[in-house]
């Protein structure tokens, strides 16, 4: 008994223990808010992925801790930005197919490729048309993001079109609106914004967000300390 007692605590020291490396060079790094690891996180082909970075820059891309790159962006989608993307991220990359000005089966085919070109996932905006979301997933076999604006939104009819993740993005009111997607719809996988500040993503996690999407700072906003350095030299 005293054994198993000696083990369960060694154990319990192992589980909490992470070890880290890091490079001399690429220590200078993006840290996602640490109260993102408190999601339950949502599994990808056995992967689980609890922060999305919101970006297109692939600087960023390749200095950030982020499970996952949520590439959106507001142009009309194309495939050489998919590719550039995905071979350059050691990450999953999720990426926009339009929906929003971009519509019909073109936004079939961007989904298509990107599936072919290594995409773990693709995202369409919310204005994308339920007829549209269920010929992408008759096409493809990568997972569908949504993005939810508003209460208007009819969620029942997303899931039934062929949506795998619901990814809710409503400004301030994004946590009451996960709270009651929550209510509505007990084990869907739903992903959400942060917000600017830890208690913001603090209280759209116990509204029932599963993974949080973070917003990194430009490469602009990160140069500025430097470049005042480098003039006080």
């Amino acid at each position: 008994i005293l054994g198993d007692n000696i083990m369960e605590k060694i154990n319990e020291k192992v589980n909490k223990y992470v070890p880290e490396i890091r490079g001399t060079l690429r220590d200078h790094m993006i840290n996602v808010p640490r109260v993102i690891r408190e999601s339950s996180g949502i599994k990808v082909f056995g992967k689980r992925i609890k922060s999305f970075a919101y970006t297109t820059d692939v600087a960023v891309i390749k200095n950030i801790d982020a499970d996952a790159v949520f590439a959106v962006y507001p142009f009309t989608p194309q495939s050489v930005i998919t590719e550039a993307l995905v071979g350059a991220s050691d990450i999953p990359v999720f990426c926009g197919v339009g929906g929003g000005l971009t519509m019909g089966k073109r936004v079939i085919n961007l989904a298509l490729n990107a599936e072919f070109t290594g995409a773990m996932g693709v995202v369409v905006n919310s204005p994308t048309s339920n007829k549209v979301i269920e010929a992408m997933s008759d096409s493809i076999d990568i997972p569908i993001i949504v993005t939810v604006v508003s209460e208007k939104d009819d969620i029942q009819k997303r899931i039934d079109a062929g949506v795998s993740i619901l990814n809710v993005s409503a400004g301030k009111n994004t946590a009451a609106l996960v709270k009651k997607i929550r209510s509505e719809f007990p084990e869907f996988p739903i992903m959400a914004t942060g917000g600017r500040s830890e208690k913001e993503i603090v209280e759209t996690i116990k509204a029932g967000a599963n993974a949080i999407s973070y917003t990194p700072p430009s490469t602009a906003e990160l140069f500025k300390d430097t470049m005042e350095k480098y003039r006080n030299i």
